[in-house]
C-alpha cells in the first residue's frame, strides 16, 4: 500500500535551510515506511509560492484561491504530515500561521505529524514545544514525541550534525509507525483507533446540525 506524506515548508529564501531540513525528514520517513513493507509518496507545499494567494484568501473573507484550495486538499488527503517553519520572533513564521489559519477545522484531525523548525541559534529550540506543538494539539493532530530543531551549526559536520541526524531518524520512525498503523511500535506512544481515524472533512459552508442549549437555560434555577 502506498502512503502519502505531505510536507509543509515555510522557508522564504532559496535555497532554504527550512526546505533542506524538510527534505531530510521526508527522505527518512519514506525509508522508515519502506522498512515496514509499504511505500510512501511525498508531496511538498512551498508556502513561499503561496504567499500572494494566502494574502488574497485572508483579505477576501476566507474565500480560497485555486492554489490554496489545491494545497488544502493535499493536506486533508494526506496519511501523514511534516510541518517545518523558520523561527521568527520566538515563534513560527507569519506565513506558516496564515496557511494553518486557512485549513478547514478538521483537516488534520487525528493525522500523524512531525513538527520541525530552523533558526540561526539553538536558543530558539523551545519554539517547538511552546508554539508549534500547542498549535497542532489544538487542531487535534497526533504529534509524534520527537520534534526536530536545526540551528545553522547543525547542518555542518561534527557533533551537531550527528545529533540532528539522530533526531530526524527517531522522529521519522515514530511517524512511519503511526502512518502504517503498527500499534505500539513507538515505545510509550500508542494512540487508539479514534486518534488515527478521526474524521477529516471540510466544514466551510456546512450547517451545524447539533442543537445548542441556550446559555440562559443552562443558568436557569441557579441563584446568585
Amino acid at each position: 500500500m502506498s502512503r502519502t506524506i505531505v510536507v509543509i515548508t515555510a522557508g522564504l529564501s532559496q535555497p532554504s535551510s527550512t526546505r533542506l531540513l524538510a527534505d531530510r525528514i521526508a527522505e527518512a520517513v519514506t525509508t522508515q515506511v519502506s522498512a515496514r513493507g509499504e511505500s510512501a509518496t511525498v508531496e511538498v507545499i512551498e508556502l513561499r509560492e503561496l504567499a500572494h494567494d494566502l494574502a488574497t484568501t485572508m483579505t477576501t473573507g476566507g474565500m480560497p484561491t485555486e492554489a490554496v484550495k489545491a494545497a488544502r486538499d493535499k493536506v486533508t488527503a494526506a496519511d501523514g504530515l511534516i510541518a517545518v517553519s523558520p523561527v521568527f520572533t520566538a515563534s513560527y513564521s507569519g506565513l506558516f500561521k496564515m496557511f494553518m489559519d486557512v485549513l478547514d477545522t478538521d483537516a488534520i484531525n487525528g493525522m500523524p505529524v512531525i513538527i520541525a523548525a530552523t533558526a540561526g541559534t539553538a536558543r530558539h529550540s523551545l519554539v517547538l514545544d511552546h508554539a508549534m506543538r500547542p498549535l497542532f494539539t489544538y487542531l487535534r493532530s497526533v504529534v509524534v514525541p520527537t520534534s526536530v530543531f536545526a540551528a545553522t551549526e547543525d547542518f555542518g559536520g561534527g557533533e551537531g550534525g550527528s545529533s540532528l541526524t539522530s533526531r530526524i531518524s527517531r522522529a521519522a520512525s515514530e511517524l512511519a509507525a503511526l502512518v502504517v498503523a503498527e500499534s505500539g511500535a513507538v515505545a510509550g506512544f500508542a494512540p487508539n483507533d479514534r486518534d488515527l481515524d478521526g474524521p477529516r472533512r471540510r466544514t466551510s459552508g456546512t450547517e451545524v446540525s447539533q442543537e445548542v442549549t441556550p446559555f440562559e437555560e443552562m443558568l436557569r434555577g441557579l441563584g446568585g
